[in-house]
């Protein structure tokens, strides 16, 4: 050991006086002649007994050996330490293995919740609600804004047309597990997504729709609506004459497209007067997001905000033209777009559960550790 090679032993120190009496004539001459340079007083203490200096030496050899062992010890931790995050890495990336099935489950699961109930992408195969929509866009709708507030004039809005003007099943509300088994049937191309379509409301339930007046305006509660805004370009707002009040719990809609779009003025002489139910409404379009170039939110035209629309009126239907126009049926985009927000909702959700299971972990062991104390690293 070391400590031995800073420390003086006994035989050692025989020897380093033997040295010392060769290198210097003095000391020789001091001692008497004859006498053996290891017997004397002075050997004999060496000889049996360590002087001060040599038990002090020993002290320091025996005080150095644990010393030495330290930085053994703290080498073989230094040396483990390289070792420590290759482990962890290993440890992690089999946890990662481990974990990505977990959270391709529950990204699955969001996914399909956020599309039935929250949001949903659709397709714009027509152009009866150019320009404001465009052949080729994607919207994308809200389908809890009605949970929150009412459908307002001017809404675009996303509905299901089985029963409100074709022939088919009437719309009907389905319970919480229903319409999860058809969203997740759906997200696979599986099921009936029904007649989808998409409309600007402009008449409420009471509300007596009609035109035109003399400027051929559309008028709602006799208030003259100015739609240049959101018309396209040069399309008159009806070629058709109608004047009806929309009954209870329905809704008068049209597109934006006048001249192309088949909506509430070509089904007069249908059930409802041309009107659709309320219960059919999927959702409100609220942004584009495809294109990017045409990326914009989809907001309820100035028109539609003038206090005097809210007077209710009232007055005998009228039948109208009807023309098998451009109903702007929707189709259901691809499922990239709920399934990149259920990824995104998915992984700060298992980073969490990952987090609190380790937490949970490591206060087991520490229990563990404080009820085994013999089990504890020995301290220096």
């Amino acid at each position: 050991m070391s400590g031995a090679g800073r420390g003086v032993t006994p035989g050692a120190g025989s020897e380093a006086g033997q040295g010392g009496s060769a290198a210097s004539p003095g000391s020789g001459q001091d001692r008497p002649a004859g006498a053996n340079p290891g017997v004397g007083p002075d050997a004999d203490h060496g000889a049996g007994a360590p002087g001060p200096s040599q038990a002090d030496s020993g002290a320091k050899a025996e005080a150095s050996g644990p010393a030495e062992d330290l930085p053994g010890a703290d080498g073989a931790r230094a040396g483990s330490q390289p070792g420590q995050p290759a482990g962890r890495r290993g440890r992690r990336k089999r946890s990662f293995w481990r974990e990505f099935p977990v959270l391709v489950v529950i990204a699955l699961l969001l996914a399909v919740v956020i599309k039935t109930y929250a949001i949903q992408a659709f397709f714009i195969p027509s152009g009866s609600m150019e320009n404001t929509l465009e052949i080729n866009d994607r919207v994308l709708v809200n389908k809890l804004v009605y949970d929150v507030r009412s459908i307002h004039r001017g809404d675009i809005v996303v509905f299901n047309g089985d029963g409100s003007w074709d022939p088919g099943t009437p719309p009907r509300n389905t319970n919480f597990l229903v319409k999860f088994g058809q969203g997740f049937a759906s997200m696979f191309g599986f099921g009936h997504p029904g007649d989808i379509l998409i409309k600007r409301v402009i008449g409420l339930p009471g509300d007596k729709v009609a035109c035109c007046d003399a400027q051929g305006r559309v008028t709602v509660n006799g208030v003259p609506l100015n739609e240049q805004s959101y018309l396209y370009p040069g399309d008159s707002p009806s070629e058709n004459r109608f004047d009806i009040v929309v009954p209870p719990d329905r809704l008068w809609v049209m597109g934006d497209h006048r001249l192309i779009s088949d909506d509430s003025r070509d089904h007069l002489g249908e059930p409802g007067g041309g009107t659709i139910p309320e219960n059919a409404v999927i959702g409100r379009a609220f942004v584009i997001i495809w294109p990017i170039s045409r990326w914009r939110f989809l907001p309820i035209p100035a028109t539609f905000e003038q206090p005097a629309l809210n007077a209710a009126g009232a007055s005998a239907p009228a039948a109208g033209d009807a023309a098998g126009l451009l109903p702007t049926r929707l189709e259901p985009s691809s499922p990239a777009a709920p399934l990149a927000l259920g990824f995104a909702a998915a992984v700060p959700v298992t980073w969490l559960q990952r987090r609190t299971r380790l937490r949970f972990a490591r206060r087991r062991a520490a229990r563990r550790a404080a009820r085994d104390p013999a089990g504890r690293p020995p301290s220096a």
